[in-house]
């Protein structure tokens, strides 16, 4: 299904419209606040910063207090009926919030904007642990990128809307009444959101926030990996919060006061996070796909520090129209949007695992200490910032700066933890490019536990076109000649490959190949062998030598037989001299992976798992 194909349907649209227009209605009414204060002649600069801050510290506040209580709400109770009852309460808030607008009182409006992040702290758990209740593993990432998109879309109109609005003479009266309607708007839509049973219908709601806070942060970090990816997350939010925030001082500051720059920035900000939705599950495969997590990182540097220097020459002055702006500092703009859209391909995949890999019965709870985490780190990003600009003295675009290099060395440390992922979406990336591989029965394939993949040998590259088609990673035995080969010993090192050694070199190591075998399996992996020893020279299968024979009997695993057709004509096999000729008359050639159903151990001997890779066989 594809990504879009998602919105026409019923489990999926009502919830998608339903957070979307939260997110709008949040920073509609936050930003028609902010401009309220920045424009009022009652206030000080000083009384305006103070306000300013307050507002952002009001909103963001519940999210660190509330959102722990929410997750244990989200795990006891069913989702849909819990998300319509926080709509109903956002009526009840927006019609509160709609007096203290049309009658221009600060300290009511910031009462009701301190009780709507309270309300999107209790919805914040319930939102995302409900995705994967109600699509499949192949769907949870394409989800988890609507979402994305939808969300930072939907900030973005509200953003531009409450400017919109506040520059009409009836400015008080419109955003009152737009701010029911799309609460209303959002209660409507939640009607027809499909139920989502209780994933823990007997837990003890704690109703202290703080020690519900403790209890929260606990649970995550239970699971190291889920752990690490609510830090990386957070840094996420870390940067985004940074740059968001300087944006508007660094469009009046560097470029003109004119707020239109300042929309642009953000707009084009908006649109890369939308573009890393859209290019996520292209990239991915509809596989939650961790490879691509340090990749995107180090976009998010790259493009940071590019834009740093981009930013040294903007081509500006009083009179420049907004088509001569873009067309002169196109470099600049693009680094901004490439940025964002590095930082989109970042976290749609870590929200995606998070939900995947949660504990079922604690989802949502873990899902609250995400958000703890993340409240956290848009806290520290204002300070950081501050400190940095007032105390340092340093200018916005050296701020920006920094933290790209700073995130230079996240993107090292979340590479040496998943090196392999990178390397293996590399490869796939690299074959699908060169290949169109048609994949049949792949799903016999364990999608958990240990088994053994045997596959017929045909060419020099079989270790890469495995590793495209599949999606679990595999541990290839692989020839100790090639393994050690210079330089590309390192990758297969990452690729965490199994050497084989011969009787021949020492009877000692051969028999710790075996021993290392074992243990891979013991430990729940997937061991790919080509049972034939050696590259066919035909394209027909070659016996089977008894090292798979003595791997099964030691370890019991099931064995799944597989097949390569349609690459003996390939460039890398025996049949084919390799030339820039043959390269393009084969490039994009069509080829067919295909595997059986498992064969349990005891039925395994080399004969019948040859007999059976021969039938799978077209070349034969």
């Amino acid at each position: 299904m594809s990504q879009f194909a998602l919105l026409k349907q019923q489990y999926f649209l009502p919830f998608f419209i339903t957070q979307a227009l939260s997110a709008f209605n949040d920073n509609l009414y936050k930003n028609f606040i902010l401009l309220i204060i920045v424009f009022s002649t009652v206030y000080s600069q000083t009384q305006c910063i103070v306000l300013i801050n307050l507002t952002a510290a009001l909103f963001i506040l519940p999210y660190l207090l509330f959102s722990p209580i929410g997750g244990q709400l989200a795990d006891k109770y069913e989702k849909s009926k819990l998300i319509k009852y926080l709509k109903l309460i956002e009526i009840g808030i927006m019609i509160a919030g709609a007096i203290a607008i049309y009658r221009q009182s600060i300290p009511a409006l910031l009462i009701v904007l301190f009780l709507m992040g309270t309300q999107s702290a209790f919805f914040g758990p319930a939102k995302f642990s409900i995705i994967p209740q109600h699509l499949s593993s192949k769907s949870l990432l394409a989800g988890n990128a609507l979402v994305e998109m939808g969300t930072f879309l939907a900030i973005l109109g509200g953003t531009l809307i409450a400017g919109y609005i506040f520059n009409h003479k009836y400015c008080s009266i419109i955003a009152a009444i737009l701010v029911i309607v799309v609460a209303i708007s959002g209660f409507i839509s939640s009607l027809l959101i499909p139920k989502a049973t209780a994933n823990n219908p007997h837990l003890t709601i704690n109703w202290n926030p703080l020690t519900q806070i403790i209890h929260t942060v606990r649970i995550t970090k239970q699971n190291r990996t889920i752990y690490l990816s609510i830090l990386a997350i957070s840094w996420f939010w870390f940067v985004g919060s940074i740059y968001i925030t300087q944006l508007p001082n660094f469009s009046r500051l560097f470029i003109n006061n004119n707020p239109q720059y300042v929309t642009l920035l953000l707009t084009l900000f908006s649109i890369g996070i939308a573009l890393g939705a859209l290019a996520s599950e292209t990239l991915s495969d509809n596989h939650i796909e961790v490879g691509i997590i340090p990749l995107a990182a180090l976009g998010m540097s790259l493009f940071g520090i590019d834009f740093y220097f981009s930013s040294q020459h903007i081509v500006t002055h009083n009179q420049i129209t907004m088509m001569e702006f873009i067309s002169s500092n196109k470099h600049m703009l693009l680094d901004l949007m490439l940025l964002s859209m590095s930082s989109s391909l970042f976290v749609i995949p870590l929200n995606a695992l998070i939900q995947q890999r949660s504990n079922v019965s604690y989802r949502a709870q873990i899902i609250a200490g995400n958000y703890v985490f993340n409240t956290l780190s848009i806290v520290l990003s204002a300070i950081f910032s501050t400190i940095m600009l007032t105390i340092f003295n340093t200018s916005i675009s050296i701020l920006l700066l920094i933290v790209s290099i700073i995130n230079i060395v996240i993107t090292l440390y979340i590479f040496i933890q998943v090196k392999e992922f990178v390397l293996w979406f590399i490869i796939r990336i690299f074959i699908r490019m060169l290949y169109r591989i048609r994949p049949v029965g792949l799903d016999n394939i364990p999608k958990t536990g240990p088994a053994v993949l045997i596959c017929n040998h045909v060419s020099f590259i079989d270790v890469l076109l495995i590793s495209a088609a599949t999606r679990r990673p595999i541990r290839f035995l692989i020839d100790e000649k090639i393994a050690n080969f210079p330089l590309v010993k390192y990758l297969f090192k990452w690729g965490k490959t199994i050497p084989i050694y011969t009787q021949k070199i020492s009877l000692k190591t051969y028999r710790n190949t075996f021993n290392q075998i074992e243990k891979t399996l013991l430990d729940g992996h997937l061991v790919c062998i080509f049972p034939e020893g050696k590259i066919s020279r035909t394209g027909k299968l070659n016996n089977f030598k008894r090292g798979i024979e003595i791997i099964i009997t030691r370890t019991q695993v099931p064995v799944v037989p597989m097949a390569i057709n349609g690459l003996w004509d390939s460039n890398f096999s025996y049949h084919k001299k390799c030339s820039l000729i043959t390269a393009i008359k084969y490039f994009r050639l069509p080829l067919e992976i295909v595997a059986t159903t498992p064969i349990s151990p005891k039925e395994a001997t080399a004969l019948k798992l040859q007999q059976v890779m021969q039938q799978l066989m077209t070349y034969k």
